[in-house]
């Protein structure tokens, strides 16, 4: 496959205006002489280095420089589609896109990628990185909340598989400063999951809030119950303290809690999202998918053209998302890595691509920005106010409502 990749892209060097940039020695040109690519990241230097190490392999045609940005989303708005300004490409969540292809900023990968290589990438990432039919983002790879409990709390034969088993559970053990389960119930991000499981979701494809949705207000009214026996502080620190410390048996967290849950003595176990015995559809996390966009004033431009083609086949493959794997923890998008051995004995990688099966891609419109504090104040409502579900929930829909009318 690498060796038709190679023979490919050195036809193109000889027949497109990338080939300008790249004149044989023989004709004057420099050997040296390549394309330059800039990709703008906010990501940790261990998933920088691995997308830096795999895309060094397109030296010396094709040189790739990675550019940590912090800020990375105001300042994509910010250089639109100047070309002296704006990358070349960026790397980020999917959750954004929707926003700069409305600015007019983005191009779709469908024009460097054809179909069949895009059909070996897991389904769930491809959908989260389309928006109004077109696939904007090449996605690298996926996270997802877990299902953690600590063996020492909990045994193996209690580990829930319904919502009931788990407030059974919670019932029987929780008091004197001990918990059962807990998790960041007043938390959009984590309350989702809840919202899902009945079928209910925050904002519809269209843009409009389901807040006070007959699946949504059951949903909130479910949850209510679990939330009245975990601890009356739903923040992240406080959470998370408790299930390091020992003081809680399990909890729902992302993939970025396990090192620290480690290295706190706990023996972490993992398992499946609880199914909701009402409904039968399991808790559904939202999933985050980070990849590459493709700015248009490059994909324009017909001496980058040809390169940014090389750089996304260049990870249409496994060896990047193995290497993922290995420095992050991260959950691969191209589906034939969960065939090796070192992504299939990996178990939190493992386990997040069981639960890709069922979880939800956040939304990637932009009217979602308005949801994250309007659905966080409806739930301190509900669960920590002690205020009616139905009245909050039709609150936070008019709020919500009036907050997207006012963006249009």
């Amino acid at each position: 496959m690498k060796r038709i990749f190679a023979l490919t892209l050195s036809a193109l060097l000889l027949c497109t205006p990338f080939s300008a940039c790249v004149k044989p020695a023989e004709e004057g040109g420099s050997a040296a002489q390549s394309v330059t690519l800039t990709i703008w990241h906010d990501k940790e230097d261990a998933v920088a280095a691995a997308l830096q190490s795999e895309l060094d392999k397109l030296q010396p045609e094709i040189r790739v420089v990675l550019e940590k940005k912090n800020g990375l989303t105001e300042a994509l708005k910010m250089v639109g589609n100047d070309p002296k300004a704006a990358p070349d490409l960026y790397f980020f969540a999917h959750d954004k896109l929707g926003v700069y292809a409305e600015m007019g900023i983005l191009t779709p990968i469908t024009e460097f990628v054809d179909a069949d290589t895009l059909a070996q990438f897991l389904p769930m990432t491809l959908s989260a990185a389309t928006y109004k039919g077109e696939l904007y983002q090449l996605p690298i790879y996926f996270e997802t909340l877990l299902f953690m409990y600590n063996r020492a709390n909990m045994r193996e034969d209690q580990v829930p598989a319904t919502t009931e088993q788990l407030y059974a559970y919670m019932e029987e053990v929780t008091g004197g400063g001990h918990y059962g389960f807990l998790e960041q119930h007043s938390n959009a991000y984590y309350s989702a999951g809840w919202i899902h499981g009945f079928g209910g979701e925050l904002i519809n494809a269209d843009g409009v809030p389901q807040l006070n949705t007959e699946q949504t207000i059951r949903a909130l009214e479910y949850h209510l119950r679990f939330a009245r026996l975990m601890t009356g502080e739903s923040e992240y620190a406080t959470v998370n303290t408790l299930f390091k410390e020992g003081r809680a048996a399990a909890t729902i967290g992302g993939p970025w809690l396990i090192p620290t849950v480690r290295e706190a003595g706990i023996d972490l176990g993992l398992a499946p999202m609880p199914i909701v015995d009402e409904t039968g559809l399991p808790l559904a996390p939202y999933s985050g998918v980070q990849g590459l966009h493709v700015l248009k004033v490059a994909a324009e431009n017909p001496a980058k053209h040809e390169a940014i083609k090389a750089v996304l086949h260049q990870l249409c493959n496994t060896d990047i998302g193995v290497a993922m794997a290995a420095a992050s923890g991260c959950a691969p998008a191209f589906a034939a890595c969960y065939e090796l051995d070192e992504v299939k004995n990996d178990e939190m990688v493992m386990m997040m691509h069981a639960l890709a099966q069922s979880a939800v891609p956040m939304p990637n419109i932009p009217e979602m920005d308005v949801m994250w504090n309007v659905v966080g104040n409806m739930l301190v409502d509900i669960n920590m106010r002690k205020v009616n579900v139905r009245e909050a929930a039709d609150k936070a829909q008019k709020q919500a409502e009036n907050l997207i009318a006012a963006m249009k």
